[in-house]
C-alpha cells in the first residue's frame, strides 16, 4: 500500500516552501526596512564604473591631481591643480565630484589652457550654470565649479578637445586649529559613497549616484602632495598615520617640507593626515590683524582681527555626576569590516570606561534599529560585558538610516536630574547631514551630541556639525590604533569642562561683526577663537573671560604698534566663519531664508558657497561641432577598508546590486524557516505512525 501524506502535513510542506522560497528572495533581492522606508530609489548610491568600449572617448580624463600646501603658522595656503586630457578622438565634458575640507575658504580657480589662462569669476549658482551651460554650446572650453556640501564640490569642464591638456587650480585657505599641543593639516581625497535616504533634501541630486571604482581595481589617477611648514617655534615632531611620507627640515627647526614617499602605493584613496608638534608645551596664541587696503562697497576698506587664547589645563573635577551615556552605533554595510572592528575596540573602552554610578544604553541602526535594553542600565560590570558580547556578533549590512535612530534616542525617557550624554559612532555615508543638525539642535535640551567618525575617509562635514549641533566634540579615527587614545581623550572631556561661561571683551579696540556671537564652553585642550572686524586705530586689548575647574580664568591680548597686520587669509576666512553660522541657522530654521545673505558674502568676499559657483570661460570657441561631444563622469576610487557593501544599494555593472538584508532580516528568516522544518519533521513523524497503525 502506497503511503500518503495527510491534508494537514501537505498544506504544512506547502506553508514551509513559500516561507522559504520568500526568506530566500528577500535575502537575494533588497533589505527590509524600517516600515516608515519608502522604497528604493535609482540615485539612493554609488555604481560601479564599467569602462567603455567606445575608442572614441577617453572615459578617464582626470589624468593627475597635485597638491601644494604653505603653512605660516596657524592659516594653511592650499592650490589644488587637477589635470584633465582627452585622450580620445571625441570633445568631451568632464564631469568630476570630489571632497574638500569643512573648512576651507574656497576663493579662487584659474584655467590653464595651453597658453592662456583664464580667471574664474564668482556668479550666483543659478546664474553660473546658465553661463555654463551656454559656453558648452558655444563650443568654448569652460570649466564650473560648485559645491554641493561644504565638504563635497563638483567640477565640470566642457569642450576638452581630443590631445588637450587642460589644468584647473583651485585655491583656499583654512584655519588649523592646535588640540593639546598638536598641529593637524587634513586634505580629503576620496568622496566616500552614501546611502541616499528617501527623508534627504539631496534625494534627487545627481552627484550622490557617481561611479566608483571596484575595491580591486587600483586609483587611476596620479596624486601628489607637497607641504611646507613655516612656524614661529621650533617643530618638535612630524608624522603622518595614514601615508607614508618623506620629511625635509631646516637646521633651525621652523621649517620643514613634507613630501608622499615614493613607490608606497596609491595615496588618493584615503584622507591625508599630517600632525606636527612645536618645541614646548604651549600652544601658538596671539592676534592676528589685517589692515584692507581698500572697499568695494563704497565704506572704506575692512579690517579683520583673529584672536586664539590657549585654555588652562584640563584639571580633574572632585565631584562629578553621574551622566546617562546612550551609544549610537551604525552597523550598516560602509561600516563592514575595518571600520566595524574598530568601532568595537572604540566601544569596548568607552564602555569599560563608565563609572559604576553612570547608566548607558546602546542602539544599534542600520535600515531598522534595535536598543539593546528597554532603558538604560548600570554601568555594572555584568550589563557592560553584556552589552559588549552583544556588539562583537555584529558583522554590518543593510543600509544607514541616521535619522530615525536618532529620533528613537530623543523619545527615550531620563530622569529630570541626570545630564545625558548621546555618542554617535560611524563613517558618516549619508545625505541627511542637514536633517541631522536640525534635529540634535532641536533638541539640545535633552543630551549633548560627541560624534566618532571611524574610516580613512569619513564624513567630516557629518561629524563636525553634529558635534556642533550638539555643545560636543567630533573624533576622527583612520587607523585601530588610534581607538584608546581618543577615548581616553573623550573621558578627559565629559568629565570636566576646561572652561564655562566664556566671554570675550575688548578695551581701547572698536570692533563689529564678532564671531562667534557666543563662546561655547571650552573642551580639552583647544584654544577659544574669535574673529572680527575694527575700525581706527590698531590699539587696545582682548580679554577672553570664563569660569575653570581651579576658579575664574582671565587671559588678555595686548594690541600695539609690533601686532603685524599683513594676515590678508583673515578676510576670507572671516566670511567663511559667517557663512557657516548662516547656514547653521538656517538648517535650524528649514528652507532657504538666509540664501540671500549667504549669496552676498560669497559674491563680495569671492567665496564658493551653497549659493555661489566659480565660472571660466574661454573666450575662443573652440568646438565648432559641440553636439558631436559625449560627458563623461570621473569615477571614484572605493574608500581604503571600505567594503563593497556600501554599493549595496546602487548599480552594479548596469544592474542592481544585491544589498546585504539587517542582521534583524537574517534572524527573523532563520528563526521562521528553522520552526517550519521542525514542525515538518513532527508531522511526518505523526504520518509514519498512523500508516504502521
Amino acid at each position: 500500500m502506497e503511503a500518503t501524506t495527510t491534508r494537514p502535513g501537505r498544506w504544512l510542506w506547502l506553508t514551509t516552501i513559500a516561507l522559504a522560497g520568500a526568506g530566500f528572495a528577500l535575502l537575494v533581492a533588497k533589505p527590509l526596512h524600517a516600515q516608515e522606508a519608502p522604497p528604493r530609489q535609482k540615485t539612493e548610491s554609488p555604481y560601479f564604473f564599467v569602462k567603455s568600449d567606445d575608442p572614441a572617448v577617453d572615459q578617464l580624463p582626470l589624468r593627475r591631481t597635485e597638491v601644494d600646501v604653505k603653512v605660516s603658522g596657524v592659516i594653511a595656503d592650499v592650490t589644488v591643480t587637477q589635470t584633465y586630457r582627452n585622450e580620445g578622438t571625441r570633445p568631451i565634458e568632464a564631469r568630476y565630484v570630489f571632497p574638500g575640507s569643512t573648512r576651507a575658504a574656497v576663493s579662487g580657480l584659474n584655467v590653464r589652457l595651453a597658453d592662456r589662462l583664464i580667471t574664474a569669476q564668482i556668479r550666483e549658482k543659478q546664474q553660473a550654470r546658465i553661463d555654463y551651460e551656454a559656453a558648452k554650446k558655444e563650443g568654448k572650453t569652460a570649466a564650473l565649479l560648485e559645491q554641493h556640501l561644504p565638504n563635497v564640490f563638483q567640477m565640470n569642464v566642457a569642450n576638452i578637445l581630443p590631445g588637450d591638456d587642460v589644468r584647473v587650480e583651485l585655491r583656499y585657505t583654512e584655519l588649523l586649529v592646535p588640540q593639546a599641543g598638536s598641529y593637524q593639516f587634513v586634505f580629503p581625497t576620496v568622496v566616500g559613497p552614501r546611502y541616499n535616504s528617501p527623508r534627504s533634501e539631496q534625494k534627487d541630486a545627481k552627484w550622490v549616484a557617481q561611479p566608483t571604482l571596484r575595491a580591486s581595481a587600483l586609483p587611476n589617477t596620479a596624486f601628489a602632495m607637497k607641504v611646507a611648514l613655516d612656524t614661529p617655534l621650533g617643530i618638535k615632531e612630524i608624522r603622518s598615520a595614514t601615508h607614508a611620507i618623506d620629511v625635509r627640515k631646516s637646521s633651525e627647526d621652523q621649517h620643514a617640507e613634507v613630501a608622499l614617499a615614493r613607490g608606497a602605493g596609491p595615496a588618493n584613496d584615503r584622507d591625508f593626515v599630517l600632525d606636527w608638534r612645536l618645541a614646548g608645551e604651549k600652544i601658538e596664541s596671539g592676534l592676528m590683524l589685517y589692515r584692507g587696503q581698500g572697499g568695494n562697497d563704497g565704506n572704506g576698506p575692512e579690517n579683520f582681527f583673529l584672536a586664539m587664547v590657549e585654555p588652562p589645563k584640563s584639571v580633574a573635577a572632585s565631584t562629578i555626576s553621574p551622566r546617562d551615556y546612550i551609544f549610537v552605533v551604525d552597523i550598516s554595510g560602509s561600516m563592514h569590516g575595518f571600520p566595524l572592528d574598530t568601532a568595537k575596540v572604540l566601544l569596548e573602552r568607552l564602555i569599560g570606561g563608565l563609572r559604576p554610578s553612570d547608566t548607558f544604553n546602546v542602539l544599534l541602526f542600520s535600515g531598522s534599529n534595535r536598543m539593546l535594553s528597554p532603558q538604560s542600565v548600570p554601568a555594572s560590570r555584568a550589563n557592560i560585558e553584556q552589552a559588549l558580547a552583544t556588539i562583537r556578533n555584529y558583522s554590518g549590512g543593510g543600509s544607514t538610516e541616521l535619522i530615525p535612530a536618532l529620533k528613537r534616542v530623543y523619545a527615550e525617557p531620563k530622569a529630570e536630574n541626570v545630564s545625558r550624554t548621546v555618542v554617535v559612532v560611524t563613517d558618516g555615508y549619508v545625505t541627511v547631514e542637514r536633517e541631522a543638525f536640525e534635529l540634535v539642535r532641536r533638541n539640545l535640551s535633552k543630551a549633548n551630541v560627541f560624534a566618532f567618525g571611524i574610516g580613512s575617509s569619513v564624513n567630516r562635514h557629518l561629524m563636525e556639525g553634529l558635534a556642533r549641533a550638539g555643545m560636543g566634540e567630533p573624533f576622527i579615527i583612520t587607523d585601530p590604533i588610534q581607538a584608546p587614545e581618543q577615548a581616553a581623550r573623550f573621558r578627559r572631556m565629559v568629565e570636566s569642562p576646561v572652561l564655562t561661561n566664556v566671554k570675550a571683551t575688548f578695551g581701547g579696540l572698536e570692533v563689529y561683526d564678532v564671531e562667534p556671537q557666543a563662546l561655547p564652553d571650552v573642551l580639552g585642550e583647544r584654544p577659544v577663537i574669535v574673529f572680527g572686524k575694527w575700525r581706527g586705530e590698531a590699539k587696545g586689548r582682548v580679554v577672553i573671560q570664563g569660569q575653570g575647574a581651579e576658579g575664574p580664568f582671565r587671559q588678555e591680548l595686548v594690541i600695539d604698534g609690533k601686532t603685524r597686520q599683513d594676515a590678508a587669509a583673515l578676510r576670507s576666512l572671516w566670511a567663511r566663519h559667517r557663512i557657516a553660522s548662516l547656514s547653521d541657522q538656517e538648517a535650524l530654521e528649514g528652507g532657504d531664508a538666509l540664501k540671500q545673505r549667504i549669496t552676498e558674502l560669497g559674491l563680495r568676499y569671492s567665496l564658493l558657497t551653497q549659493y555661489t559657483s566659480f565660472i571660466a570661460v574661454d573666450k575662443v570657441v573652440r568646438n565648432p561641432n559641440p553636439q558631436a561631444g559625449t560627458s563623461v563622469d570621473q569615477p571614484q576610487p572605493l574608500p581604503k577598508g571600505v567594503s563593497e557593501q556600501a554599493l549595496g544599494q546602487g548599480h552594479a555593472l548596469g544592474a542592481e546590486v544585491p544589498s546585504t538584508p539587517e542582521p534583524e532580516t537574517l534572524g527573523a528568516i532563520a528563526v521562521a524557516l528553522s520552526m517550519l522544518a521542525m514542525l515538518r519533521r513532527r508531522a511526518r513523524r505523526h504520518d509514519d505512525r498512523r500508516l504502521t497503525a
